[in-house]
């Protein structure tokens, strides 16, 4: 698959959110921008699909998807993979900081609160728009603070619960076994696992089991 990359001048703006006030709130913003050619999309396949046919200028793209979790995180990888000058500005409802991280680190430019005013959407589109990094000055200290304190990685993140299961996991144990190591119901093994995902920003079970592996490497 070949790299692209867009074309500002006449290039749309992808907005992609499975809500539709968001989708309306989003269009009413870039409007007042002056932006004419405007592209919605509910999901995180038709996104995708838009992306390549239209090949937007910019993308404004929610983490949270019915269904899918953090769905939005893996869009982003495969649009910042796909157009490495794409500009993706994230508009989401998470305000953790490790949830704010891995957005960066998956290519986003800019975060901004869905609960925050829309004159703050629209001063991070701007920003984003011209190849600037944005995010509040809360979110940029806590995103900074990650750094320097380990509890507060991802992994830093789990419940002693989840992360005996991430051992496990590591070990190569199926649900079944660890729900009878740990003396726990196989629905919380798999309702744990489910959380786990989420916060270390990993879609399938094969994800996790590798970031299982990699701590366990790291931890000798």
């Amino acid at each position: 698959m070949n790299a692209f990359t867009p074309t500002s001048t006449h290039a749309p703006v992808l907005v992609i959110d499975d809500h539709p006030i968001v989708l309306q709130g989003c269009r009413r913003v870039l409007e007042d921008a002056g932006i004419e050619r405007i592209a919605e999309a509910t999901s995180t396949v038709a996104g995708y699909r838009l992306f390549f046919r239209l090949r937007p200028s910019m993308v404004i793209c929610d983490l949270t998807f019915q269904g899918s979790g953090l769905a939005g995180l893996d869009l982003i990888r495969r649009m910042r993979s796909a157009s490495p000058g794409i500009r993706i500005l994230v508009f989401s409802m998470h305000n953790d900081p490790v949830i704010v991280s891995r957005a960066l680190e998956a290519g986003a430019l800019g975060y901004v609160l869905k609960d925050h005013a829309s004159v703050e959407l629209f001063e991070a589109f701007e920003k984003v728009r011209a190849g600037q990094v944005y995010l509040d000055r809360r979110l940029a200290t806590e995103v900074a603070m990650l750094r320097t304190d380990p509890r507060r990685t991802p992994e830093g993140q789990l419940t002693p619960r989840e992360q005996q299961i991430l051992t496990r996991l590591a070990q190569g144990k199926s649900y079944g076994a660890i729900a009878s190591d740990l003396s726990v119901s196989y629905k919380t093994v798999t309702n744990a696992c489910s959380q786990m995902r989420q916060k270390l920003g990993v879609r399938t079970l094969a994800e996790l089991i590798h970031v299982a592996v990699t701590q366990a490497q790291r931890q000798g």
